[in-house]
């Protein structure tokens, strides 16, 4: 993979790009005059990272369609938060200010943000990203996006993503210690006709859900564990979630009672 930035770059942005380098292992190449396109060519597995005065972009095996961060829904169900109305996963979790959220599958970050808008200056996120490439796409998303909205961009600042595996991290967490796990891994039956989703396949780590981590997740949890998954899904059942449909989409939420498990 290699490390580029837009072209007559700040001196920001070229030391960010050699910062992610360096982390990621790949190369720093200056963009000089060089086009996307031509950098990609002269590359054997056709990956770049291209850092902008505005975002972190992530190319594969093309020069259009980046993945990069953005809010996309998350952001209106903000917003609907923000006007005393409610949303299905705040709701199913029993999420309240001050909580300490565990989000176990970051991707691009949404229900981050949607959880740390609702638990609030005196609440903490912990976003868990097993991907090196994508955890450091949307960590540097969550520094830089300008939404607008004051209370949004100092939610997505609060988030504190880190590149690690939720089996692992969930282990080292003691009994009762946080307040909500949140699942949402790739769908095992996906939903193909969500664009939002598809740049992210090749990237986002697509192994199924340990019955071994929910029981951790169960462990460390002191009032609920939830798994988001598509509504027909086998999951529930296989790993002891009671299904809920929230709405008539083909999303459903999985609820774990810590109090009433125990």
């Amino acid at each position: 993979m290699i490390v580029t930035t837009s072209d007559k770059p700040s001196l920001t942005a070229s030391t960010q790009a050699k910062r992610l380098a360096v982390e990621l292992g790949a190369s720093y190449r200056p963009r000089g005059r060089d086009t996307l396109r031509q950098i990609a060519s002269s590359m054997e597995d056709c990956r770049l990272l291209v850092v902008t005065e505005r975002e972190v972009r992530f190319y594969e095996g093309q020069t259009e369609s980046p993945l990069y961060f953005h809010p996309s829904m998350a952001f209106v169900r903000v917003k609907r938060l923000r006007k005393g109305e409610t949303d299905p996963m705040i709701e199913l979790s029993g999420c309240r200010p001050g909580d300490r959220v565990i989000d176990c599958t970051a991707g691009l970050g949404s229900d981050s943000l949607v959880f740390s808008y609702a638990t609030g200056e005196s609440g903490a996120v912990t976003a868990l990203e097993s991907e090196p490439v994508l955890c450091a796409l949307v960590r540097e998303g969550l520094s830089m996006y300008k939404s607008g909205l004051a209370d949004v961009d100092a939610a997505l600042r609060r988030i504190q993503l880190l590149n690690s595996h939720h089996l692992s991290y969930l282990k080292g967490l003691p009994d009762n210690s946080v307040d909500i796990v949140y699942f949402d891994p790739m769908f095992r039956q996906p939903i193909h006709e969500s664009s939002a989703i598809q740049p992210l396949r090749n990237l986002a780590n697509a192994n199924a859900l340990s019955e071994e981590a929910v029981a951790e997740a169960v462990r460390a949890a002191r009032k609920t564990v939830l798994l988001k998954e598509h509504r027909d899904s086998g999951e529930f059942a296989r790993l002891g979630f009671e299904r809920r449909h929230v709405n008539t989409s083909k999303i459903a939420y999985g609820v774990i009672e810590v109090a009433s498990h125990n």
